[in-house]
Protein backbone atom coordinates (compact mmCIF):
# COMPACT_ATOMS: atom_id res chain seq x y z
CA UNK A 1 0.00 0.00 0.00
CA UNK A 2 2.54 2.54 -1.14
CA UNK A 3 -0.21 4.95 -2.07
CA UNK A 4 -1.09 5.73 1.56
CA UNK A 5 2.07 5.86 3.61
CA UNK A 6 2.16 6.82 7.28
CA UNK A 7 2.58 10.56 7.79
CA UNK A 8 1.42 11.66 4.35
CA UNK A 9 -1.43 14.13 3.93
CA UNK A 10 -4.07 13.21 1.34
CA UNK A 11 -7.48 14.44 0.30
CA UNK A 12 -10.64 12.50 1.16
CA UNK A 13 -14.37 13.02 1.53
CA UNK A 14 -16.49 12.59 4.64
CA UNK A 15 -18.84 9.63 4.18
CA UNK A 16 -20.22 9.35 7.70
CA UNK A 17 -20.13 10.81 11.19
CA UNK A 18 -20.59 8.93 14.43
CA UNK A 19 -20.12 9.93 18.07
CA UNK A 20 -16.72 8.23 18.09
CA UNK A 21 -15.31 9.65 14.86
CA UNK A 22 -15.51 10.47 11.17
CA UNK A 23 -15.48 8.03 8.24
CA UNK A 24 -13.53 9.27 5.23
CA UNK A 25 -13.42 7.81 1.73
CA UNK A 26 -10.03 8.15 0.08
CA UNK A 27 -10.71 6.38 -3.21
CA UNK A 28 -12.84 3.52 -4.55
CA UNK A 29 -10.93 0.92 -2.49
CA UNK A 30 -9.72 2.64 0.65
CA UNK A 31 -11.56 4.30 3.49
CA UNK A 32 -10.47 5.44 6.88
CA UNK A 33 -11.59 6.54 10.30
CA UNK A 34 -10.64 9.71 12.12
CA UNK A 35 -11.14 8.64 15.72
CA UNK A 36 -12.52 11.40 17.96
CA UNK A 37 -9.12 11.53 19.69
CA UNK A 38 -7.51 12.43 16.33
CA UNK A 39 -9.77 15.41 15.59
CA UNK A 40 -8.33 18.05 17.89
CA UNK A 41 -5.83 18.58 20.68
CA UNK A 42 -8.72 20.05 22.67
CA UNK A 43 -11.76 18.23 24.06
CA UNK A 44 -14.20 17.33 21.25
CA UNK A 45 -17.77 17.50 22.49
CA UNK A 46 -19.47 17.09 19.13
CA UNK A 47 -17.78 15.68 16.02
CA UNK A 48 -20.31 17.52 13.83
CA UNK A 49 -18.72 20.82 14.88
CA UNK A 50 -15.64 19.92 12.82
CA UNK A 51 -16.85 18.35 9.56
CA UNK A 52 -19.98 17.67 7.52
CA UNK A 53 -20.96 14.59 5.51
CA UNK A 54 -19.99 15.12 1.86
CA UNK A 55 -17.26 17.61 2.71
CA UNK A 56 -13.84 17.20 1.11
CA UNK A 57 -11.02 17.48 3.64
CA UNK A 58 -7.30 16.87 4.00
CA UNK A 59 -6.28 14.04 6.35
CA UNK A 60 -2.99 12.66 7.66
CA UNK A 61 -2.33 8.91 7.49
CA UNK A 62 -1.67 7.58 11.01
CA UNK A 63 -1.66 3.84 10.30
CA UNK A 64 -2.72 1.56 7.45
CA UNK A 65 -3.96 -2.03 7.21
CA UNK A 66 -3.27 -3.43 3.74
CA UNK A 67 -5.42 -6.52 4.25
CA UNK A 68 -8.65 -4.66 5.10
CA UNK A 69 -8.05 -1.55 3.00
CA UNK A 70 -8.70 0.47 6.15
CA UNK A 71 -6.66 3.42 7.30
CA UNK A 72 -6.44 5.30 10.60
CA UNK A 73 -6.54 9.02 9.94
CA UNK A 74 -6.03 12.30 11.76
CA UNK A 75 -6.84 15.98 11.25
CA UNK A 76 -4.91 17.08 14.34
CA UNK A 77 -2.37 19.82 13.73
CA UNK A 78 -3.10 20.16 10.00
CA UNK A 79 -5.15 22.69 8.06
CA UNK A 80 -7.79 20.16 7.02
CA UNK A 81 -10.40 22.47 5.49
CA UNK A 82 -10.37 22.68 1.70
CA UNK A 83 -12.92 25.51 1.43
CA UNK A 84 -12.49 27.62 4.54
CA UNK A 85 -14.88 30.38 3.62
CA UNK A 86 -17.93 30.26 1.42
CA UNK A 87 -18.40 33.63 -0.17
CA UNK A 88 -21.85 34.82 -1.00
CA UNK A 89 -22.81 36.16 -4.40
CA UNK A 90 -25.33 38.50 -2.82
CA UNK A 91 -23.99 41.93 -1.96
CA UNK A 92 -25.94 44.17 0.37
CA UNK A 93 -26.49 47.69 -0.93
CA UNK A 94 -26.30 50.77 1.28
CA UNK A 95 -30.06 51.15 0.84
CA UNK A 96 -30.73 47.65 2.18
CA UNK A 97 -34.38 46.65 1.77
CA UNK A 98 -35.68 50.21 1.46
CA UNK A 99 -35.96 49.94 -2.35
CA UNK A 100 -37.98 46.74 -2.05
CA UNK A 101 -40.10 48.22 0.71
CA UNK A 102 -40.97 51.32 -1.29
CA UNK A 103 -41.59 49.55 -4.62
CA UNK A 104 -43.45 46.44 -3.44
CA UNK A 105 -46.86 48.13 -3.03
CA UNK A 106 -46.56 49.58 -6.56
CA UNK A 107 -45.63 46.20 -8.04
CA UNK A 108 -48.50 44.46 -6.27
CA UNK A 109 -50.98 47.08 -7.46
CA UNK A 110 -49.70 46.80 -11.03
CA UNK A 111 -50.02 43.01 -10.98
CA UNK A 112 -53.56 43.20 -9.60
CA UNK A 113 -54.50 45.57 -12.43
CA UNK A 114 -53.00 43.17 -15.01
CA UNK A 115 -54.95 40.25 -13.58
CA UNK A 116 -58.20 42.25 -13.55
CA UNK A 117 -57.68 43.20 -17.22
CA UNK A 118 -57.21 39.55 -18.16
CA UNK A 119 -60.50 38.63 -16.46
CA UNK A 120 -62.42 41.17 -18.50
Amino acid sequence: MTKYEKGTVVTGYVTGIENYGVFVGLDEYYSGLIHISEISNSFVRNVNDYVNVGETIKVRIVESDENNHQIKLSIKDIDYRINKKITSCIKETPLGFSTLSSNLPKWVEKKIEELNEKKQ
